[in-house]
């Protein structure tokens, strides 16, 4: 595998698929560029091939199943165009068709990994695949008509540790191997710290795209909570405002991991790496307060902070996020201020 394919892999594959991740990748030294970069290309394309519209769900698991057995090394990577060929000709979305084409070349960058990133990479995927496998399975009896929901708080807990609480603990622990002095805790503190800030950042995603999922014959939010409310999931797009209590402990909840990201990001000594960490916290902030504005409109469209407003809170706080107070300042700013009020150096204290 040469260079300007793998270039290719971590540049333009990668910026097509991500968003706020892509943009801490950008800033954090380049021995963990590529082992992060990679899990992010290959918790991707499995999660692209578990929920692709128009594949029956049993062509899914399976498919899915073979992939996450590739990336365990079980099988070879010879049985990755297959999986292409049955996948890519189904999405609807440009960057996620070439995503897919390129799970061989990724699963090529996988083997070339020194070994002890590579199974750290493995390890987390193991995670993560055995969540989408489980998301399958609990949502597999979902109808056009009837819509599912998790049956509780608990498996909603799980499912956010498995797709995202495992990526901060992964994290965690590639930053300790690589990066010298990296913390001001100890390296027990810091996995404890990350997986709650992984799960607080996919509550952010569950709860922003809540109406999507909804449609899609979905419900996150758990059974027994709507029950307390005497609500079924069938419901909910007919009486948004009937949830808003559940919504907002769930926000709350998402609240507190991103101040555990921010807690975590706060002890750490490379500024780099501390903005690189603190970001999609910042972001995931932002989108709290919009969450909290639409109110029962989050189920009408996913809530997402604009690409320009992303660029301002990267261009007014790069610079600046040197310590823990400006970064505190900042995430308390862009939680409670109105949109085009926090990004001014002088008002936000950055």
């Amino acid at each position: 595998m040469n260079v300007p394919e793998i270039d290719r892999l971590r540049g333009p594959v990668l910026r097509s698929v991500s968003r706020s991740f892509y943009l801490s990748l950008r800033i954090l030294p380049r021995p963990l560029r590529d082992p992060l970069s990679l899990a992010y290309l290959l918790a991707r394309a499995t999660d692209t091939v578990a929920d692709t519209p128009g594949a029956p769900r049993g062509l899914r698991f399976d498919a899915l199943q073979n992939l996450a057995q590739a990336i365990q090394g079980d099988t070879s990577i010879e049985s990755a165009p297959g999986l292409r060929n049955s996948f890519v000709g189904l999405q609807s979305n440009e960057a996620e068709r070439a995503l897919l084409d390129a799970v061989p070349a990724t699963l090529k960058w996988l083997a070339l990994l020194d070994d002890g990133d590579r199974q750290e990479v493995r390890n987390v995927l193991s995670k993560i695949n055995r969540g989408q496998r489980l998301d399958l399975e609990r949502f597999s009896t979902s109808t056009s008509t009837s819509i599912k929901a998790l049956p509780t708080s608990g498996d909603l807990d799980e499912y956010t540790y498995l797709v995202a609480g495992c990526v901060g603990e992964f994290w965690t622990r590639l930053c300790f191997a690589h990066l010298r002095n990296f913390s001001d805790r100890p390296e027990t503190e810091m996995l404890a710290l990350g997986g709650q800030y992984g799960k607080g950042l996919q509550l952010v995603n569950i709860l922003r795209d809540m109406g999507t999922d909804l449609r899609a014959g979905r419900c996150y939010l758990p059974e027994d909570e709507l029950r307390s409310l005497g609500l079924t999931a069938d419901e909910i797009l007919a009486r948004p405002a009937g949830v808003e209590s559940i919504m907002r402990q769930w926000r709350e909840k998402a609240e507190r991991g991103l101040t555990a990201g921010i807690d975590y990001a706060g002890a750490i000594r490379s500024r780099r790496v501390r903005f690189a960490t603190a970001l999609p916290a910042l972001i995931g902030a932002r989108t709290l307060f919009l969450m909290r504005e639409a109110g029962a409109g989050v189920f009408d469209r996913p809530v997402k902070v604009p690409r320009a407003e992303v660029r301002k809170i990267m261009a007014s706080s790069a610079l600046k996020l040197a310590s823990t107070s400006s970064i505190r300042r900042t995430f308390d700013a862009l939680q409670s201020r109105p949109q085009g009020g926090c990004y001014s150096a002088e008002k936000a204290d950055l």
